[in-house]
């Protein structure tokens, strides 16, 4: 390979901005923010691309490897705008996505008008097949060809594009499920047919049924998109395999995703978890507050002993307190999932004045098209940005290395018909006012993720990056007593940083229930074997690769209960496997604050696969620059504005370090350094911000 080859493309997706980050030899970063072009977002993601590489100075050819996020499967699922799909269940279980298991929070508890949400298909696109697993995977209803046939004709009539097919059980003996499949292809040769045994081979039938559906609505358009964007880069010259960022913090092929889009429902936001997880691991912390804060949204997340913490639920359409996702308010996908409280508050977040009159900031947002007031796009509702713009956080003429000018006198007026004047105060109180609140619901997600989860936040670092997050972060960090915070290198882009890093991954697991002496050393070897291979070919792997990690896992339970702990296995032999037991136990107590004690089974067995890949170097910071600020503008501290100076980031050499209040500039973020706080550069440009006293 020359030297100017081993370039490595990260693209993301957001609902404001689309990020470009291209990573070469030696440290070299090239990093690109626009906005994204909602009717056809692989434009944003073409048209970047092109521009970064003329920035490097490289060709096409030069490029090795692409990672891309994208929110498409997360839109496609929250506005039901996927595929047209057909459900086809056991006899008697057809109206399981009906009924569901909803539970009402928050508000709706005492909505004397509550509405149960629409089930997630109409009726006529539900079949029933007479046939019956029973649960250790015996025929207890044989499925007669001449009927699957029958049934077949009939979902062929509905034309979908997708079929579902989630019969009782299946996870046990996947046989009715697979024959189901044959019959439903002869009448739809076009149509994708998913089924649950391979989407998700565990127990609980509903669900399963919800991640087999999901899977279903989803696949073709992500499809589409994936050969559409695939096309594009190969246009452009870019020969080199496309991977896709999944939820769990790794990447797949894109083939791969095509068949597993559910798997990429949190795609942008396990990027920037893996962005604080990459800093986190260099600068040696063993706990990090992830704090990712665009233009739509913020999501935060933790990362302990360099490793994300992990979920194994995604709850869509749900909601609860402070940036959860409550079970039963929405519905169930079972997919390994980075631990991330999500909410609608970002730069482009509006703020309103209720019927109360209390000052309410999202989670409506203006997105990227027609973006804020101040971006003179035909925005006319005041947002976050326009707040910060006119706090001084923001320079008018810089926004975006200049990409962008922004419009102060638009913001003033949004700002002054729609928040100020109803609420009977200045102009600048107004923004202050904003500042504050969308700061309240910032902290209200880091809260979910350590308070709510029993970690202490002032144990963490928080770091900081978004295109707002550096903005707001030292502000959210004194809500909770956290008293350092680092911004990478190009935070406005960390997210595609992120992904560039992440390891080929899958997890992989399958109901087997088993007590303790029954898995012994030869069962745990022929069952592991299993797993291995399936979660192999859904990597899309034909051979073992060489540089495999492979880690075993275990649910286990005390008999009678429906819910289980995943233990890890050290090893396969009789040693390892005779620790299981103790170690759920200890793992039992540890989550739950009591020693319980009863008879211990296994529901499920997993597996873990990872092949590493290597991680483009981080970037170099100047060994010298000119430290004094570039200018200096009047911001809001407190409950006044004072003289802040203002500085260029780029112009910062390693080693130097300003006290605040200051405001950094970078090229996609803009960094506020309160009074009492410094910043300091480090080797790789990160500015770590400590809080003095």
């Amino acid at each position: 390979m020359s030297a100017r080859r081993g370039w490595v493309l990260g693209s993301d997706i957001g609902g404001t901005f689309t990020d470009i980050v291209l990573a070469g030899p030696g440290g070299a970063w090239i990093s690109i923010k626009q906005l994204t072009t909602p009717d056809a977002p692989e434009r944003s993601v073409l048209d970047g691309t092109l521009r970064a590489l003329d920035s490097a100075g490289i060709g096409a050819g030069d490029v090795t490897r692409v990672v891309h996020a994208t929110t498409l499967a997360t839109n496609a699922v929250i506005e039901r705008r996927g595929a047209r799909t057909a459900f086809v269940a056991t006899a008697g279980f057809g109206d399981l996505l009906r009924i569901g298991r909803s539970s009402r929070v928050e508000e709706d508890r005492y909505d004397l008008h509550f509405a149960q949400p629409e089930p997630p298909l109409p009726y006529e696109r539900i079949f029933e097949v007479a046939e019956r697993m029973g649960p250790r995977g015996e025929i207890v209803r044989p499925l007669g060809d001449a009927h699957a046939r029958e049934v077949a004709a009939l979902v062929a009539e509905q034309q979908p594009e997708a079929v579902a097919v989630c019969f009782l059980h299946a996870y046990a003996n996947a046989t009715h499920e697979e024959r189901m499949q044959s019959h439903l292809a002869a009448q739809l040769p076009d149509a994708r047919i998913v089924l649950s045994s391979r989407v998700h081979p565990e127990i609980r039938e509903f669900d399963r049924a919800c991640t087999t559906l999901y899977t279903a609505a989803v696949a073709p358009r992500m499809a589409r998109y994936l050969e559409t964007l695939s096309s594009g880069l190969r246009a452009l010259g870019i020969r080199a395999p496309l991977q896709v960022m999944e939820s769990s913090g790794g990447v797949m092929a894109a083939a791969v995703a095509a068949e597993r889009a559910v798997a990429t429902l949190e795609s942008g936001g396990a990027a920037g978890v893996m962005a604080a997880t990459r800093f986190a691991r260099h600068h040696g912390l063993d706990r990090v507050i992830s704090f990712d804060m665009g233009g739509t949204t913020v999501k935060a997340g933790v990362v302990h002993d360099g490793e994300p913490q992990l979920a194994r639920e995604l709850q869509i359409g749900g909601k609860g307190s402070f940036g959860g996702r409550r079970a039963g308010s929405g519905l169930p996908v079972k997919i390994p999932t980075v631990d991330i409280a999500e909410l609608g508050a970002g730069g482009g977040s509006i703020a309103w004045v209720d019927a109360e009159g209390l000052l309410q900031v999202g989670p409506r947002s203006a997105g990227a098209d027609p973006g804020p007031a101040c971006y003179g796009r035909g925005g006319r509702a005041p947002t976050v940005t326009d707040a910060n713009l006119v706090l001084g956080y923001l320079d008018a003429e810089r926004f975006g290395s200049g990409s962008l000018k922004l419009d102060a006198d638009a913001a003033q007026r949004a700002l002054d018909e729609q928040i100020a004047r109803p609420l009977a105060v200045e102009v600048e109180q107004a923004a202050a006012a904003i500042h504050d609140a969308v700061n309240a619901s910032l902290a209200s997600a880091i809260h979910v993720v350590t308070v709510q989860r029993g970690l202490d936040p002032r144990d963490h670092t928080i770091v900081g990056f978004g295109g707002a997050g550096p903005m707001h972060m030292a502000g959210v960090a004194e809500r909770f007593g956290i008293r350092r915070g680092i911004v990478p290198p190009e935070a406005g882009v960390a997210a595609a940083v992120g992904m560039q890093s992440s390891d080929l991954r899958i997890e992989h697991g399958r109901s087997q229930l088993l007590r303790p002496a029954e898995l012994s050393p030869a069962v745990a070897q022929e069952r592991f074997a299993e797993l291995e291979a399936s979660a192999l070919d859904r990597m899309g792997y034909d051979s073992r690769p060489a540089d495999l990690e492979v880690e075993h896992l275990v649910d286990a339970r005390f008999e009678g209960q429906s819910h289980e702990l995943c233990v890890p296995l050290r090893s396969l032999d009789g040693a390892g496997l005779g620790t299981v037991e103790a170690a759920f136990r200890e793992r039992y107590r540890a989550a739950y604050g009591v020693e319980a004690r009863g008879v211990v089974e296994y529901a499920a067995l997993r597996v873990r696969l990872r092949v590493p890949v290597v991680a483009p170097p981080l970037p170099h910071a100047a060994t010298s620059g000119d430290a004094e600020p570039r200018s200096q503008r009047r911001a809001h501290f407190g409950d006044l504005f004072v003289d802040t100076a203002v500085y260029d980031r780029a112009g910062l050499a390693a080693g130097a370090v300003l006290e605040g209040p200051a405001i950094l500039e970078g090229r996609g973020e803009t960094i506020v350094v309160p009074p009492g706080w410094s910043a300091r550069v480090d080797p790789t440009g990160s500015i770590v911000l400590e809080q003095s006293g």
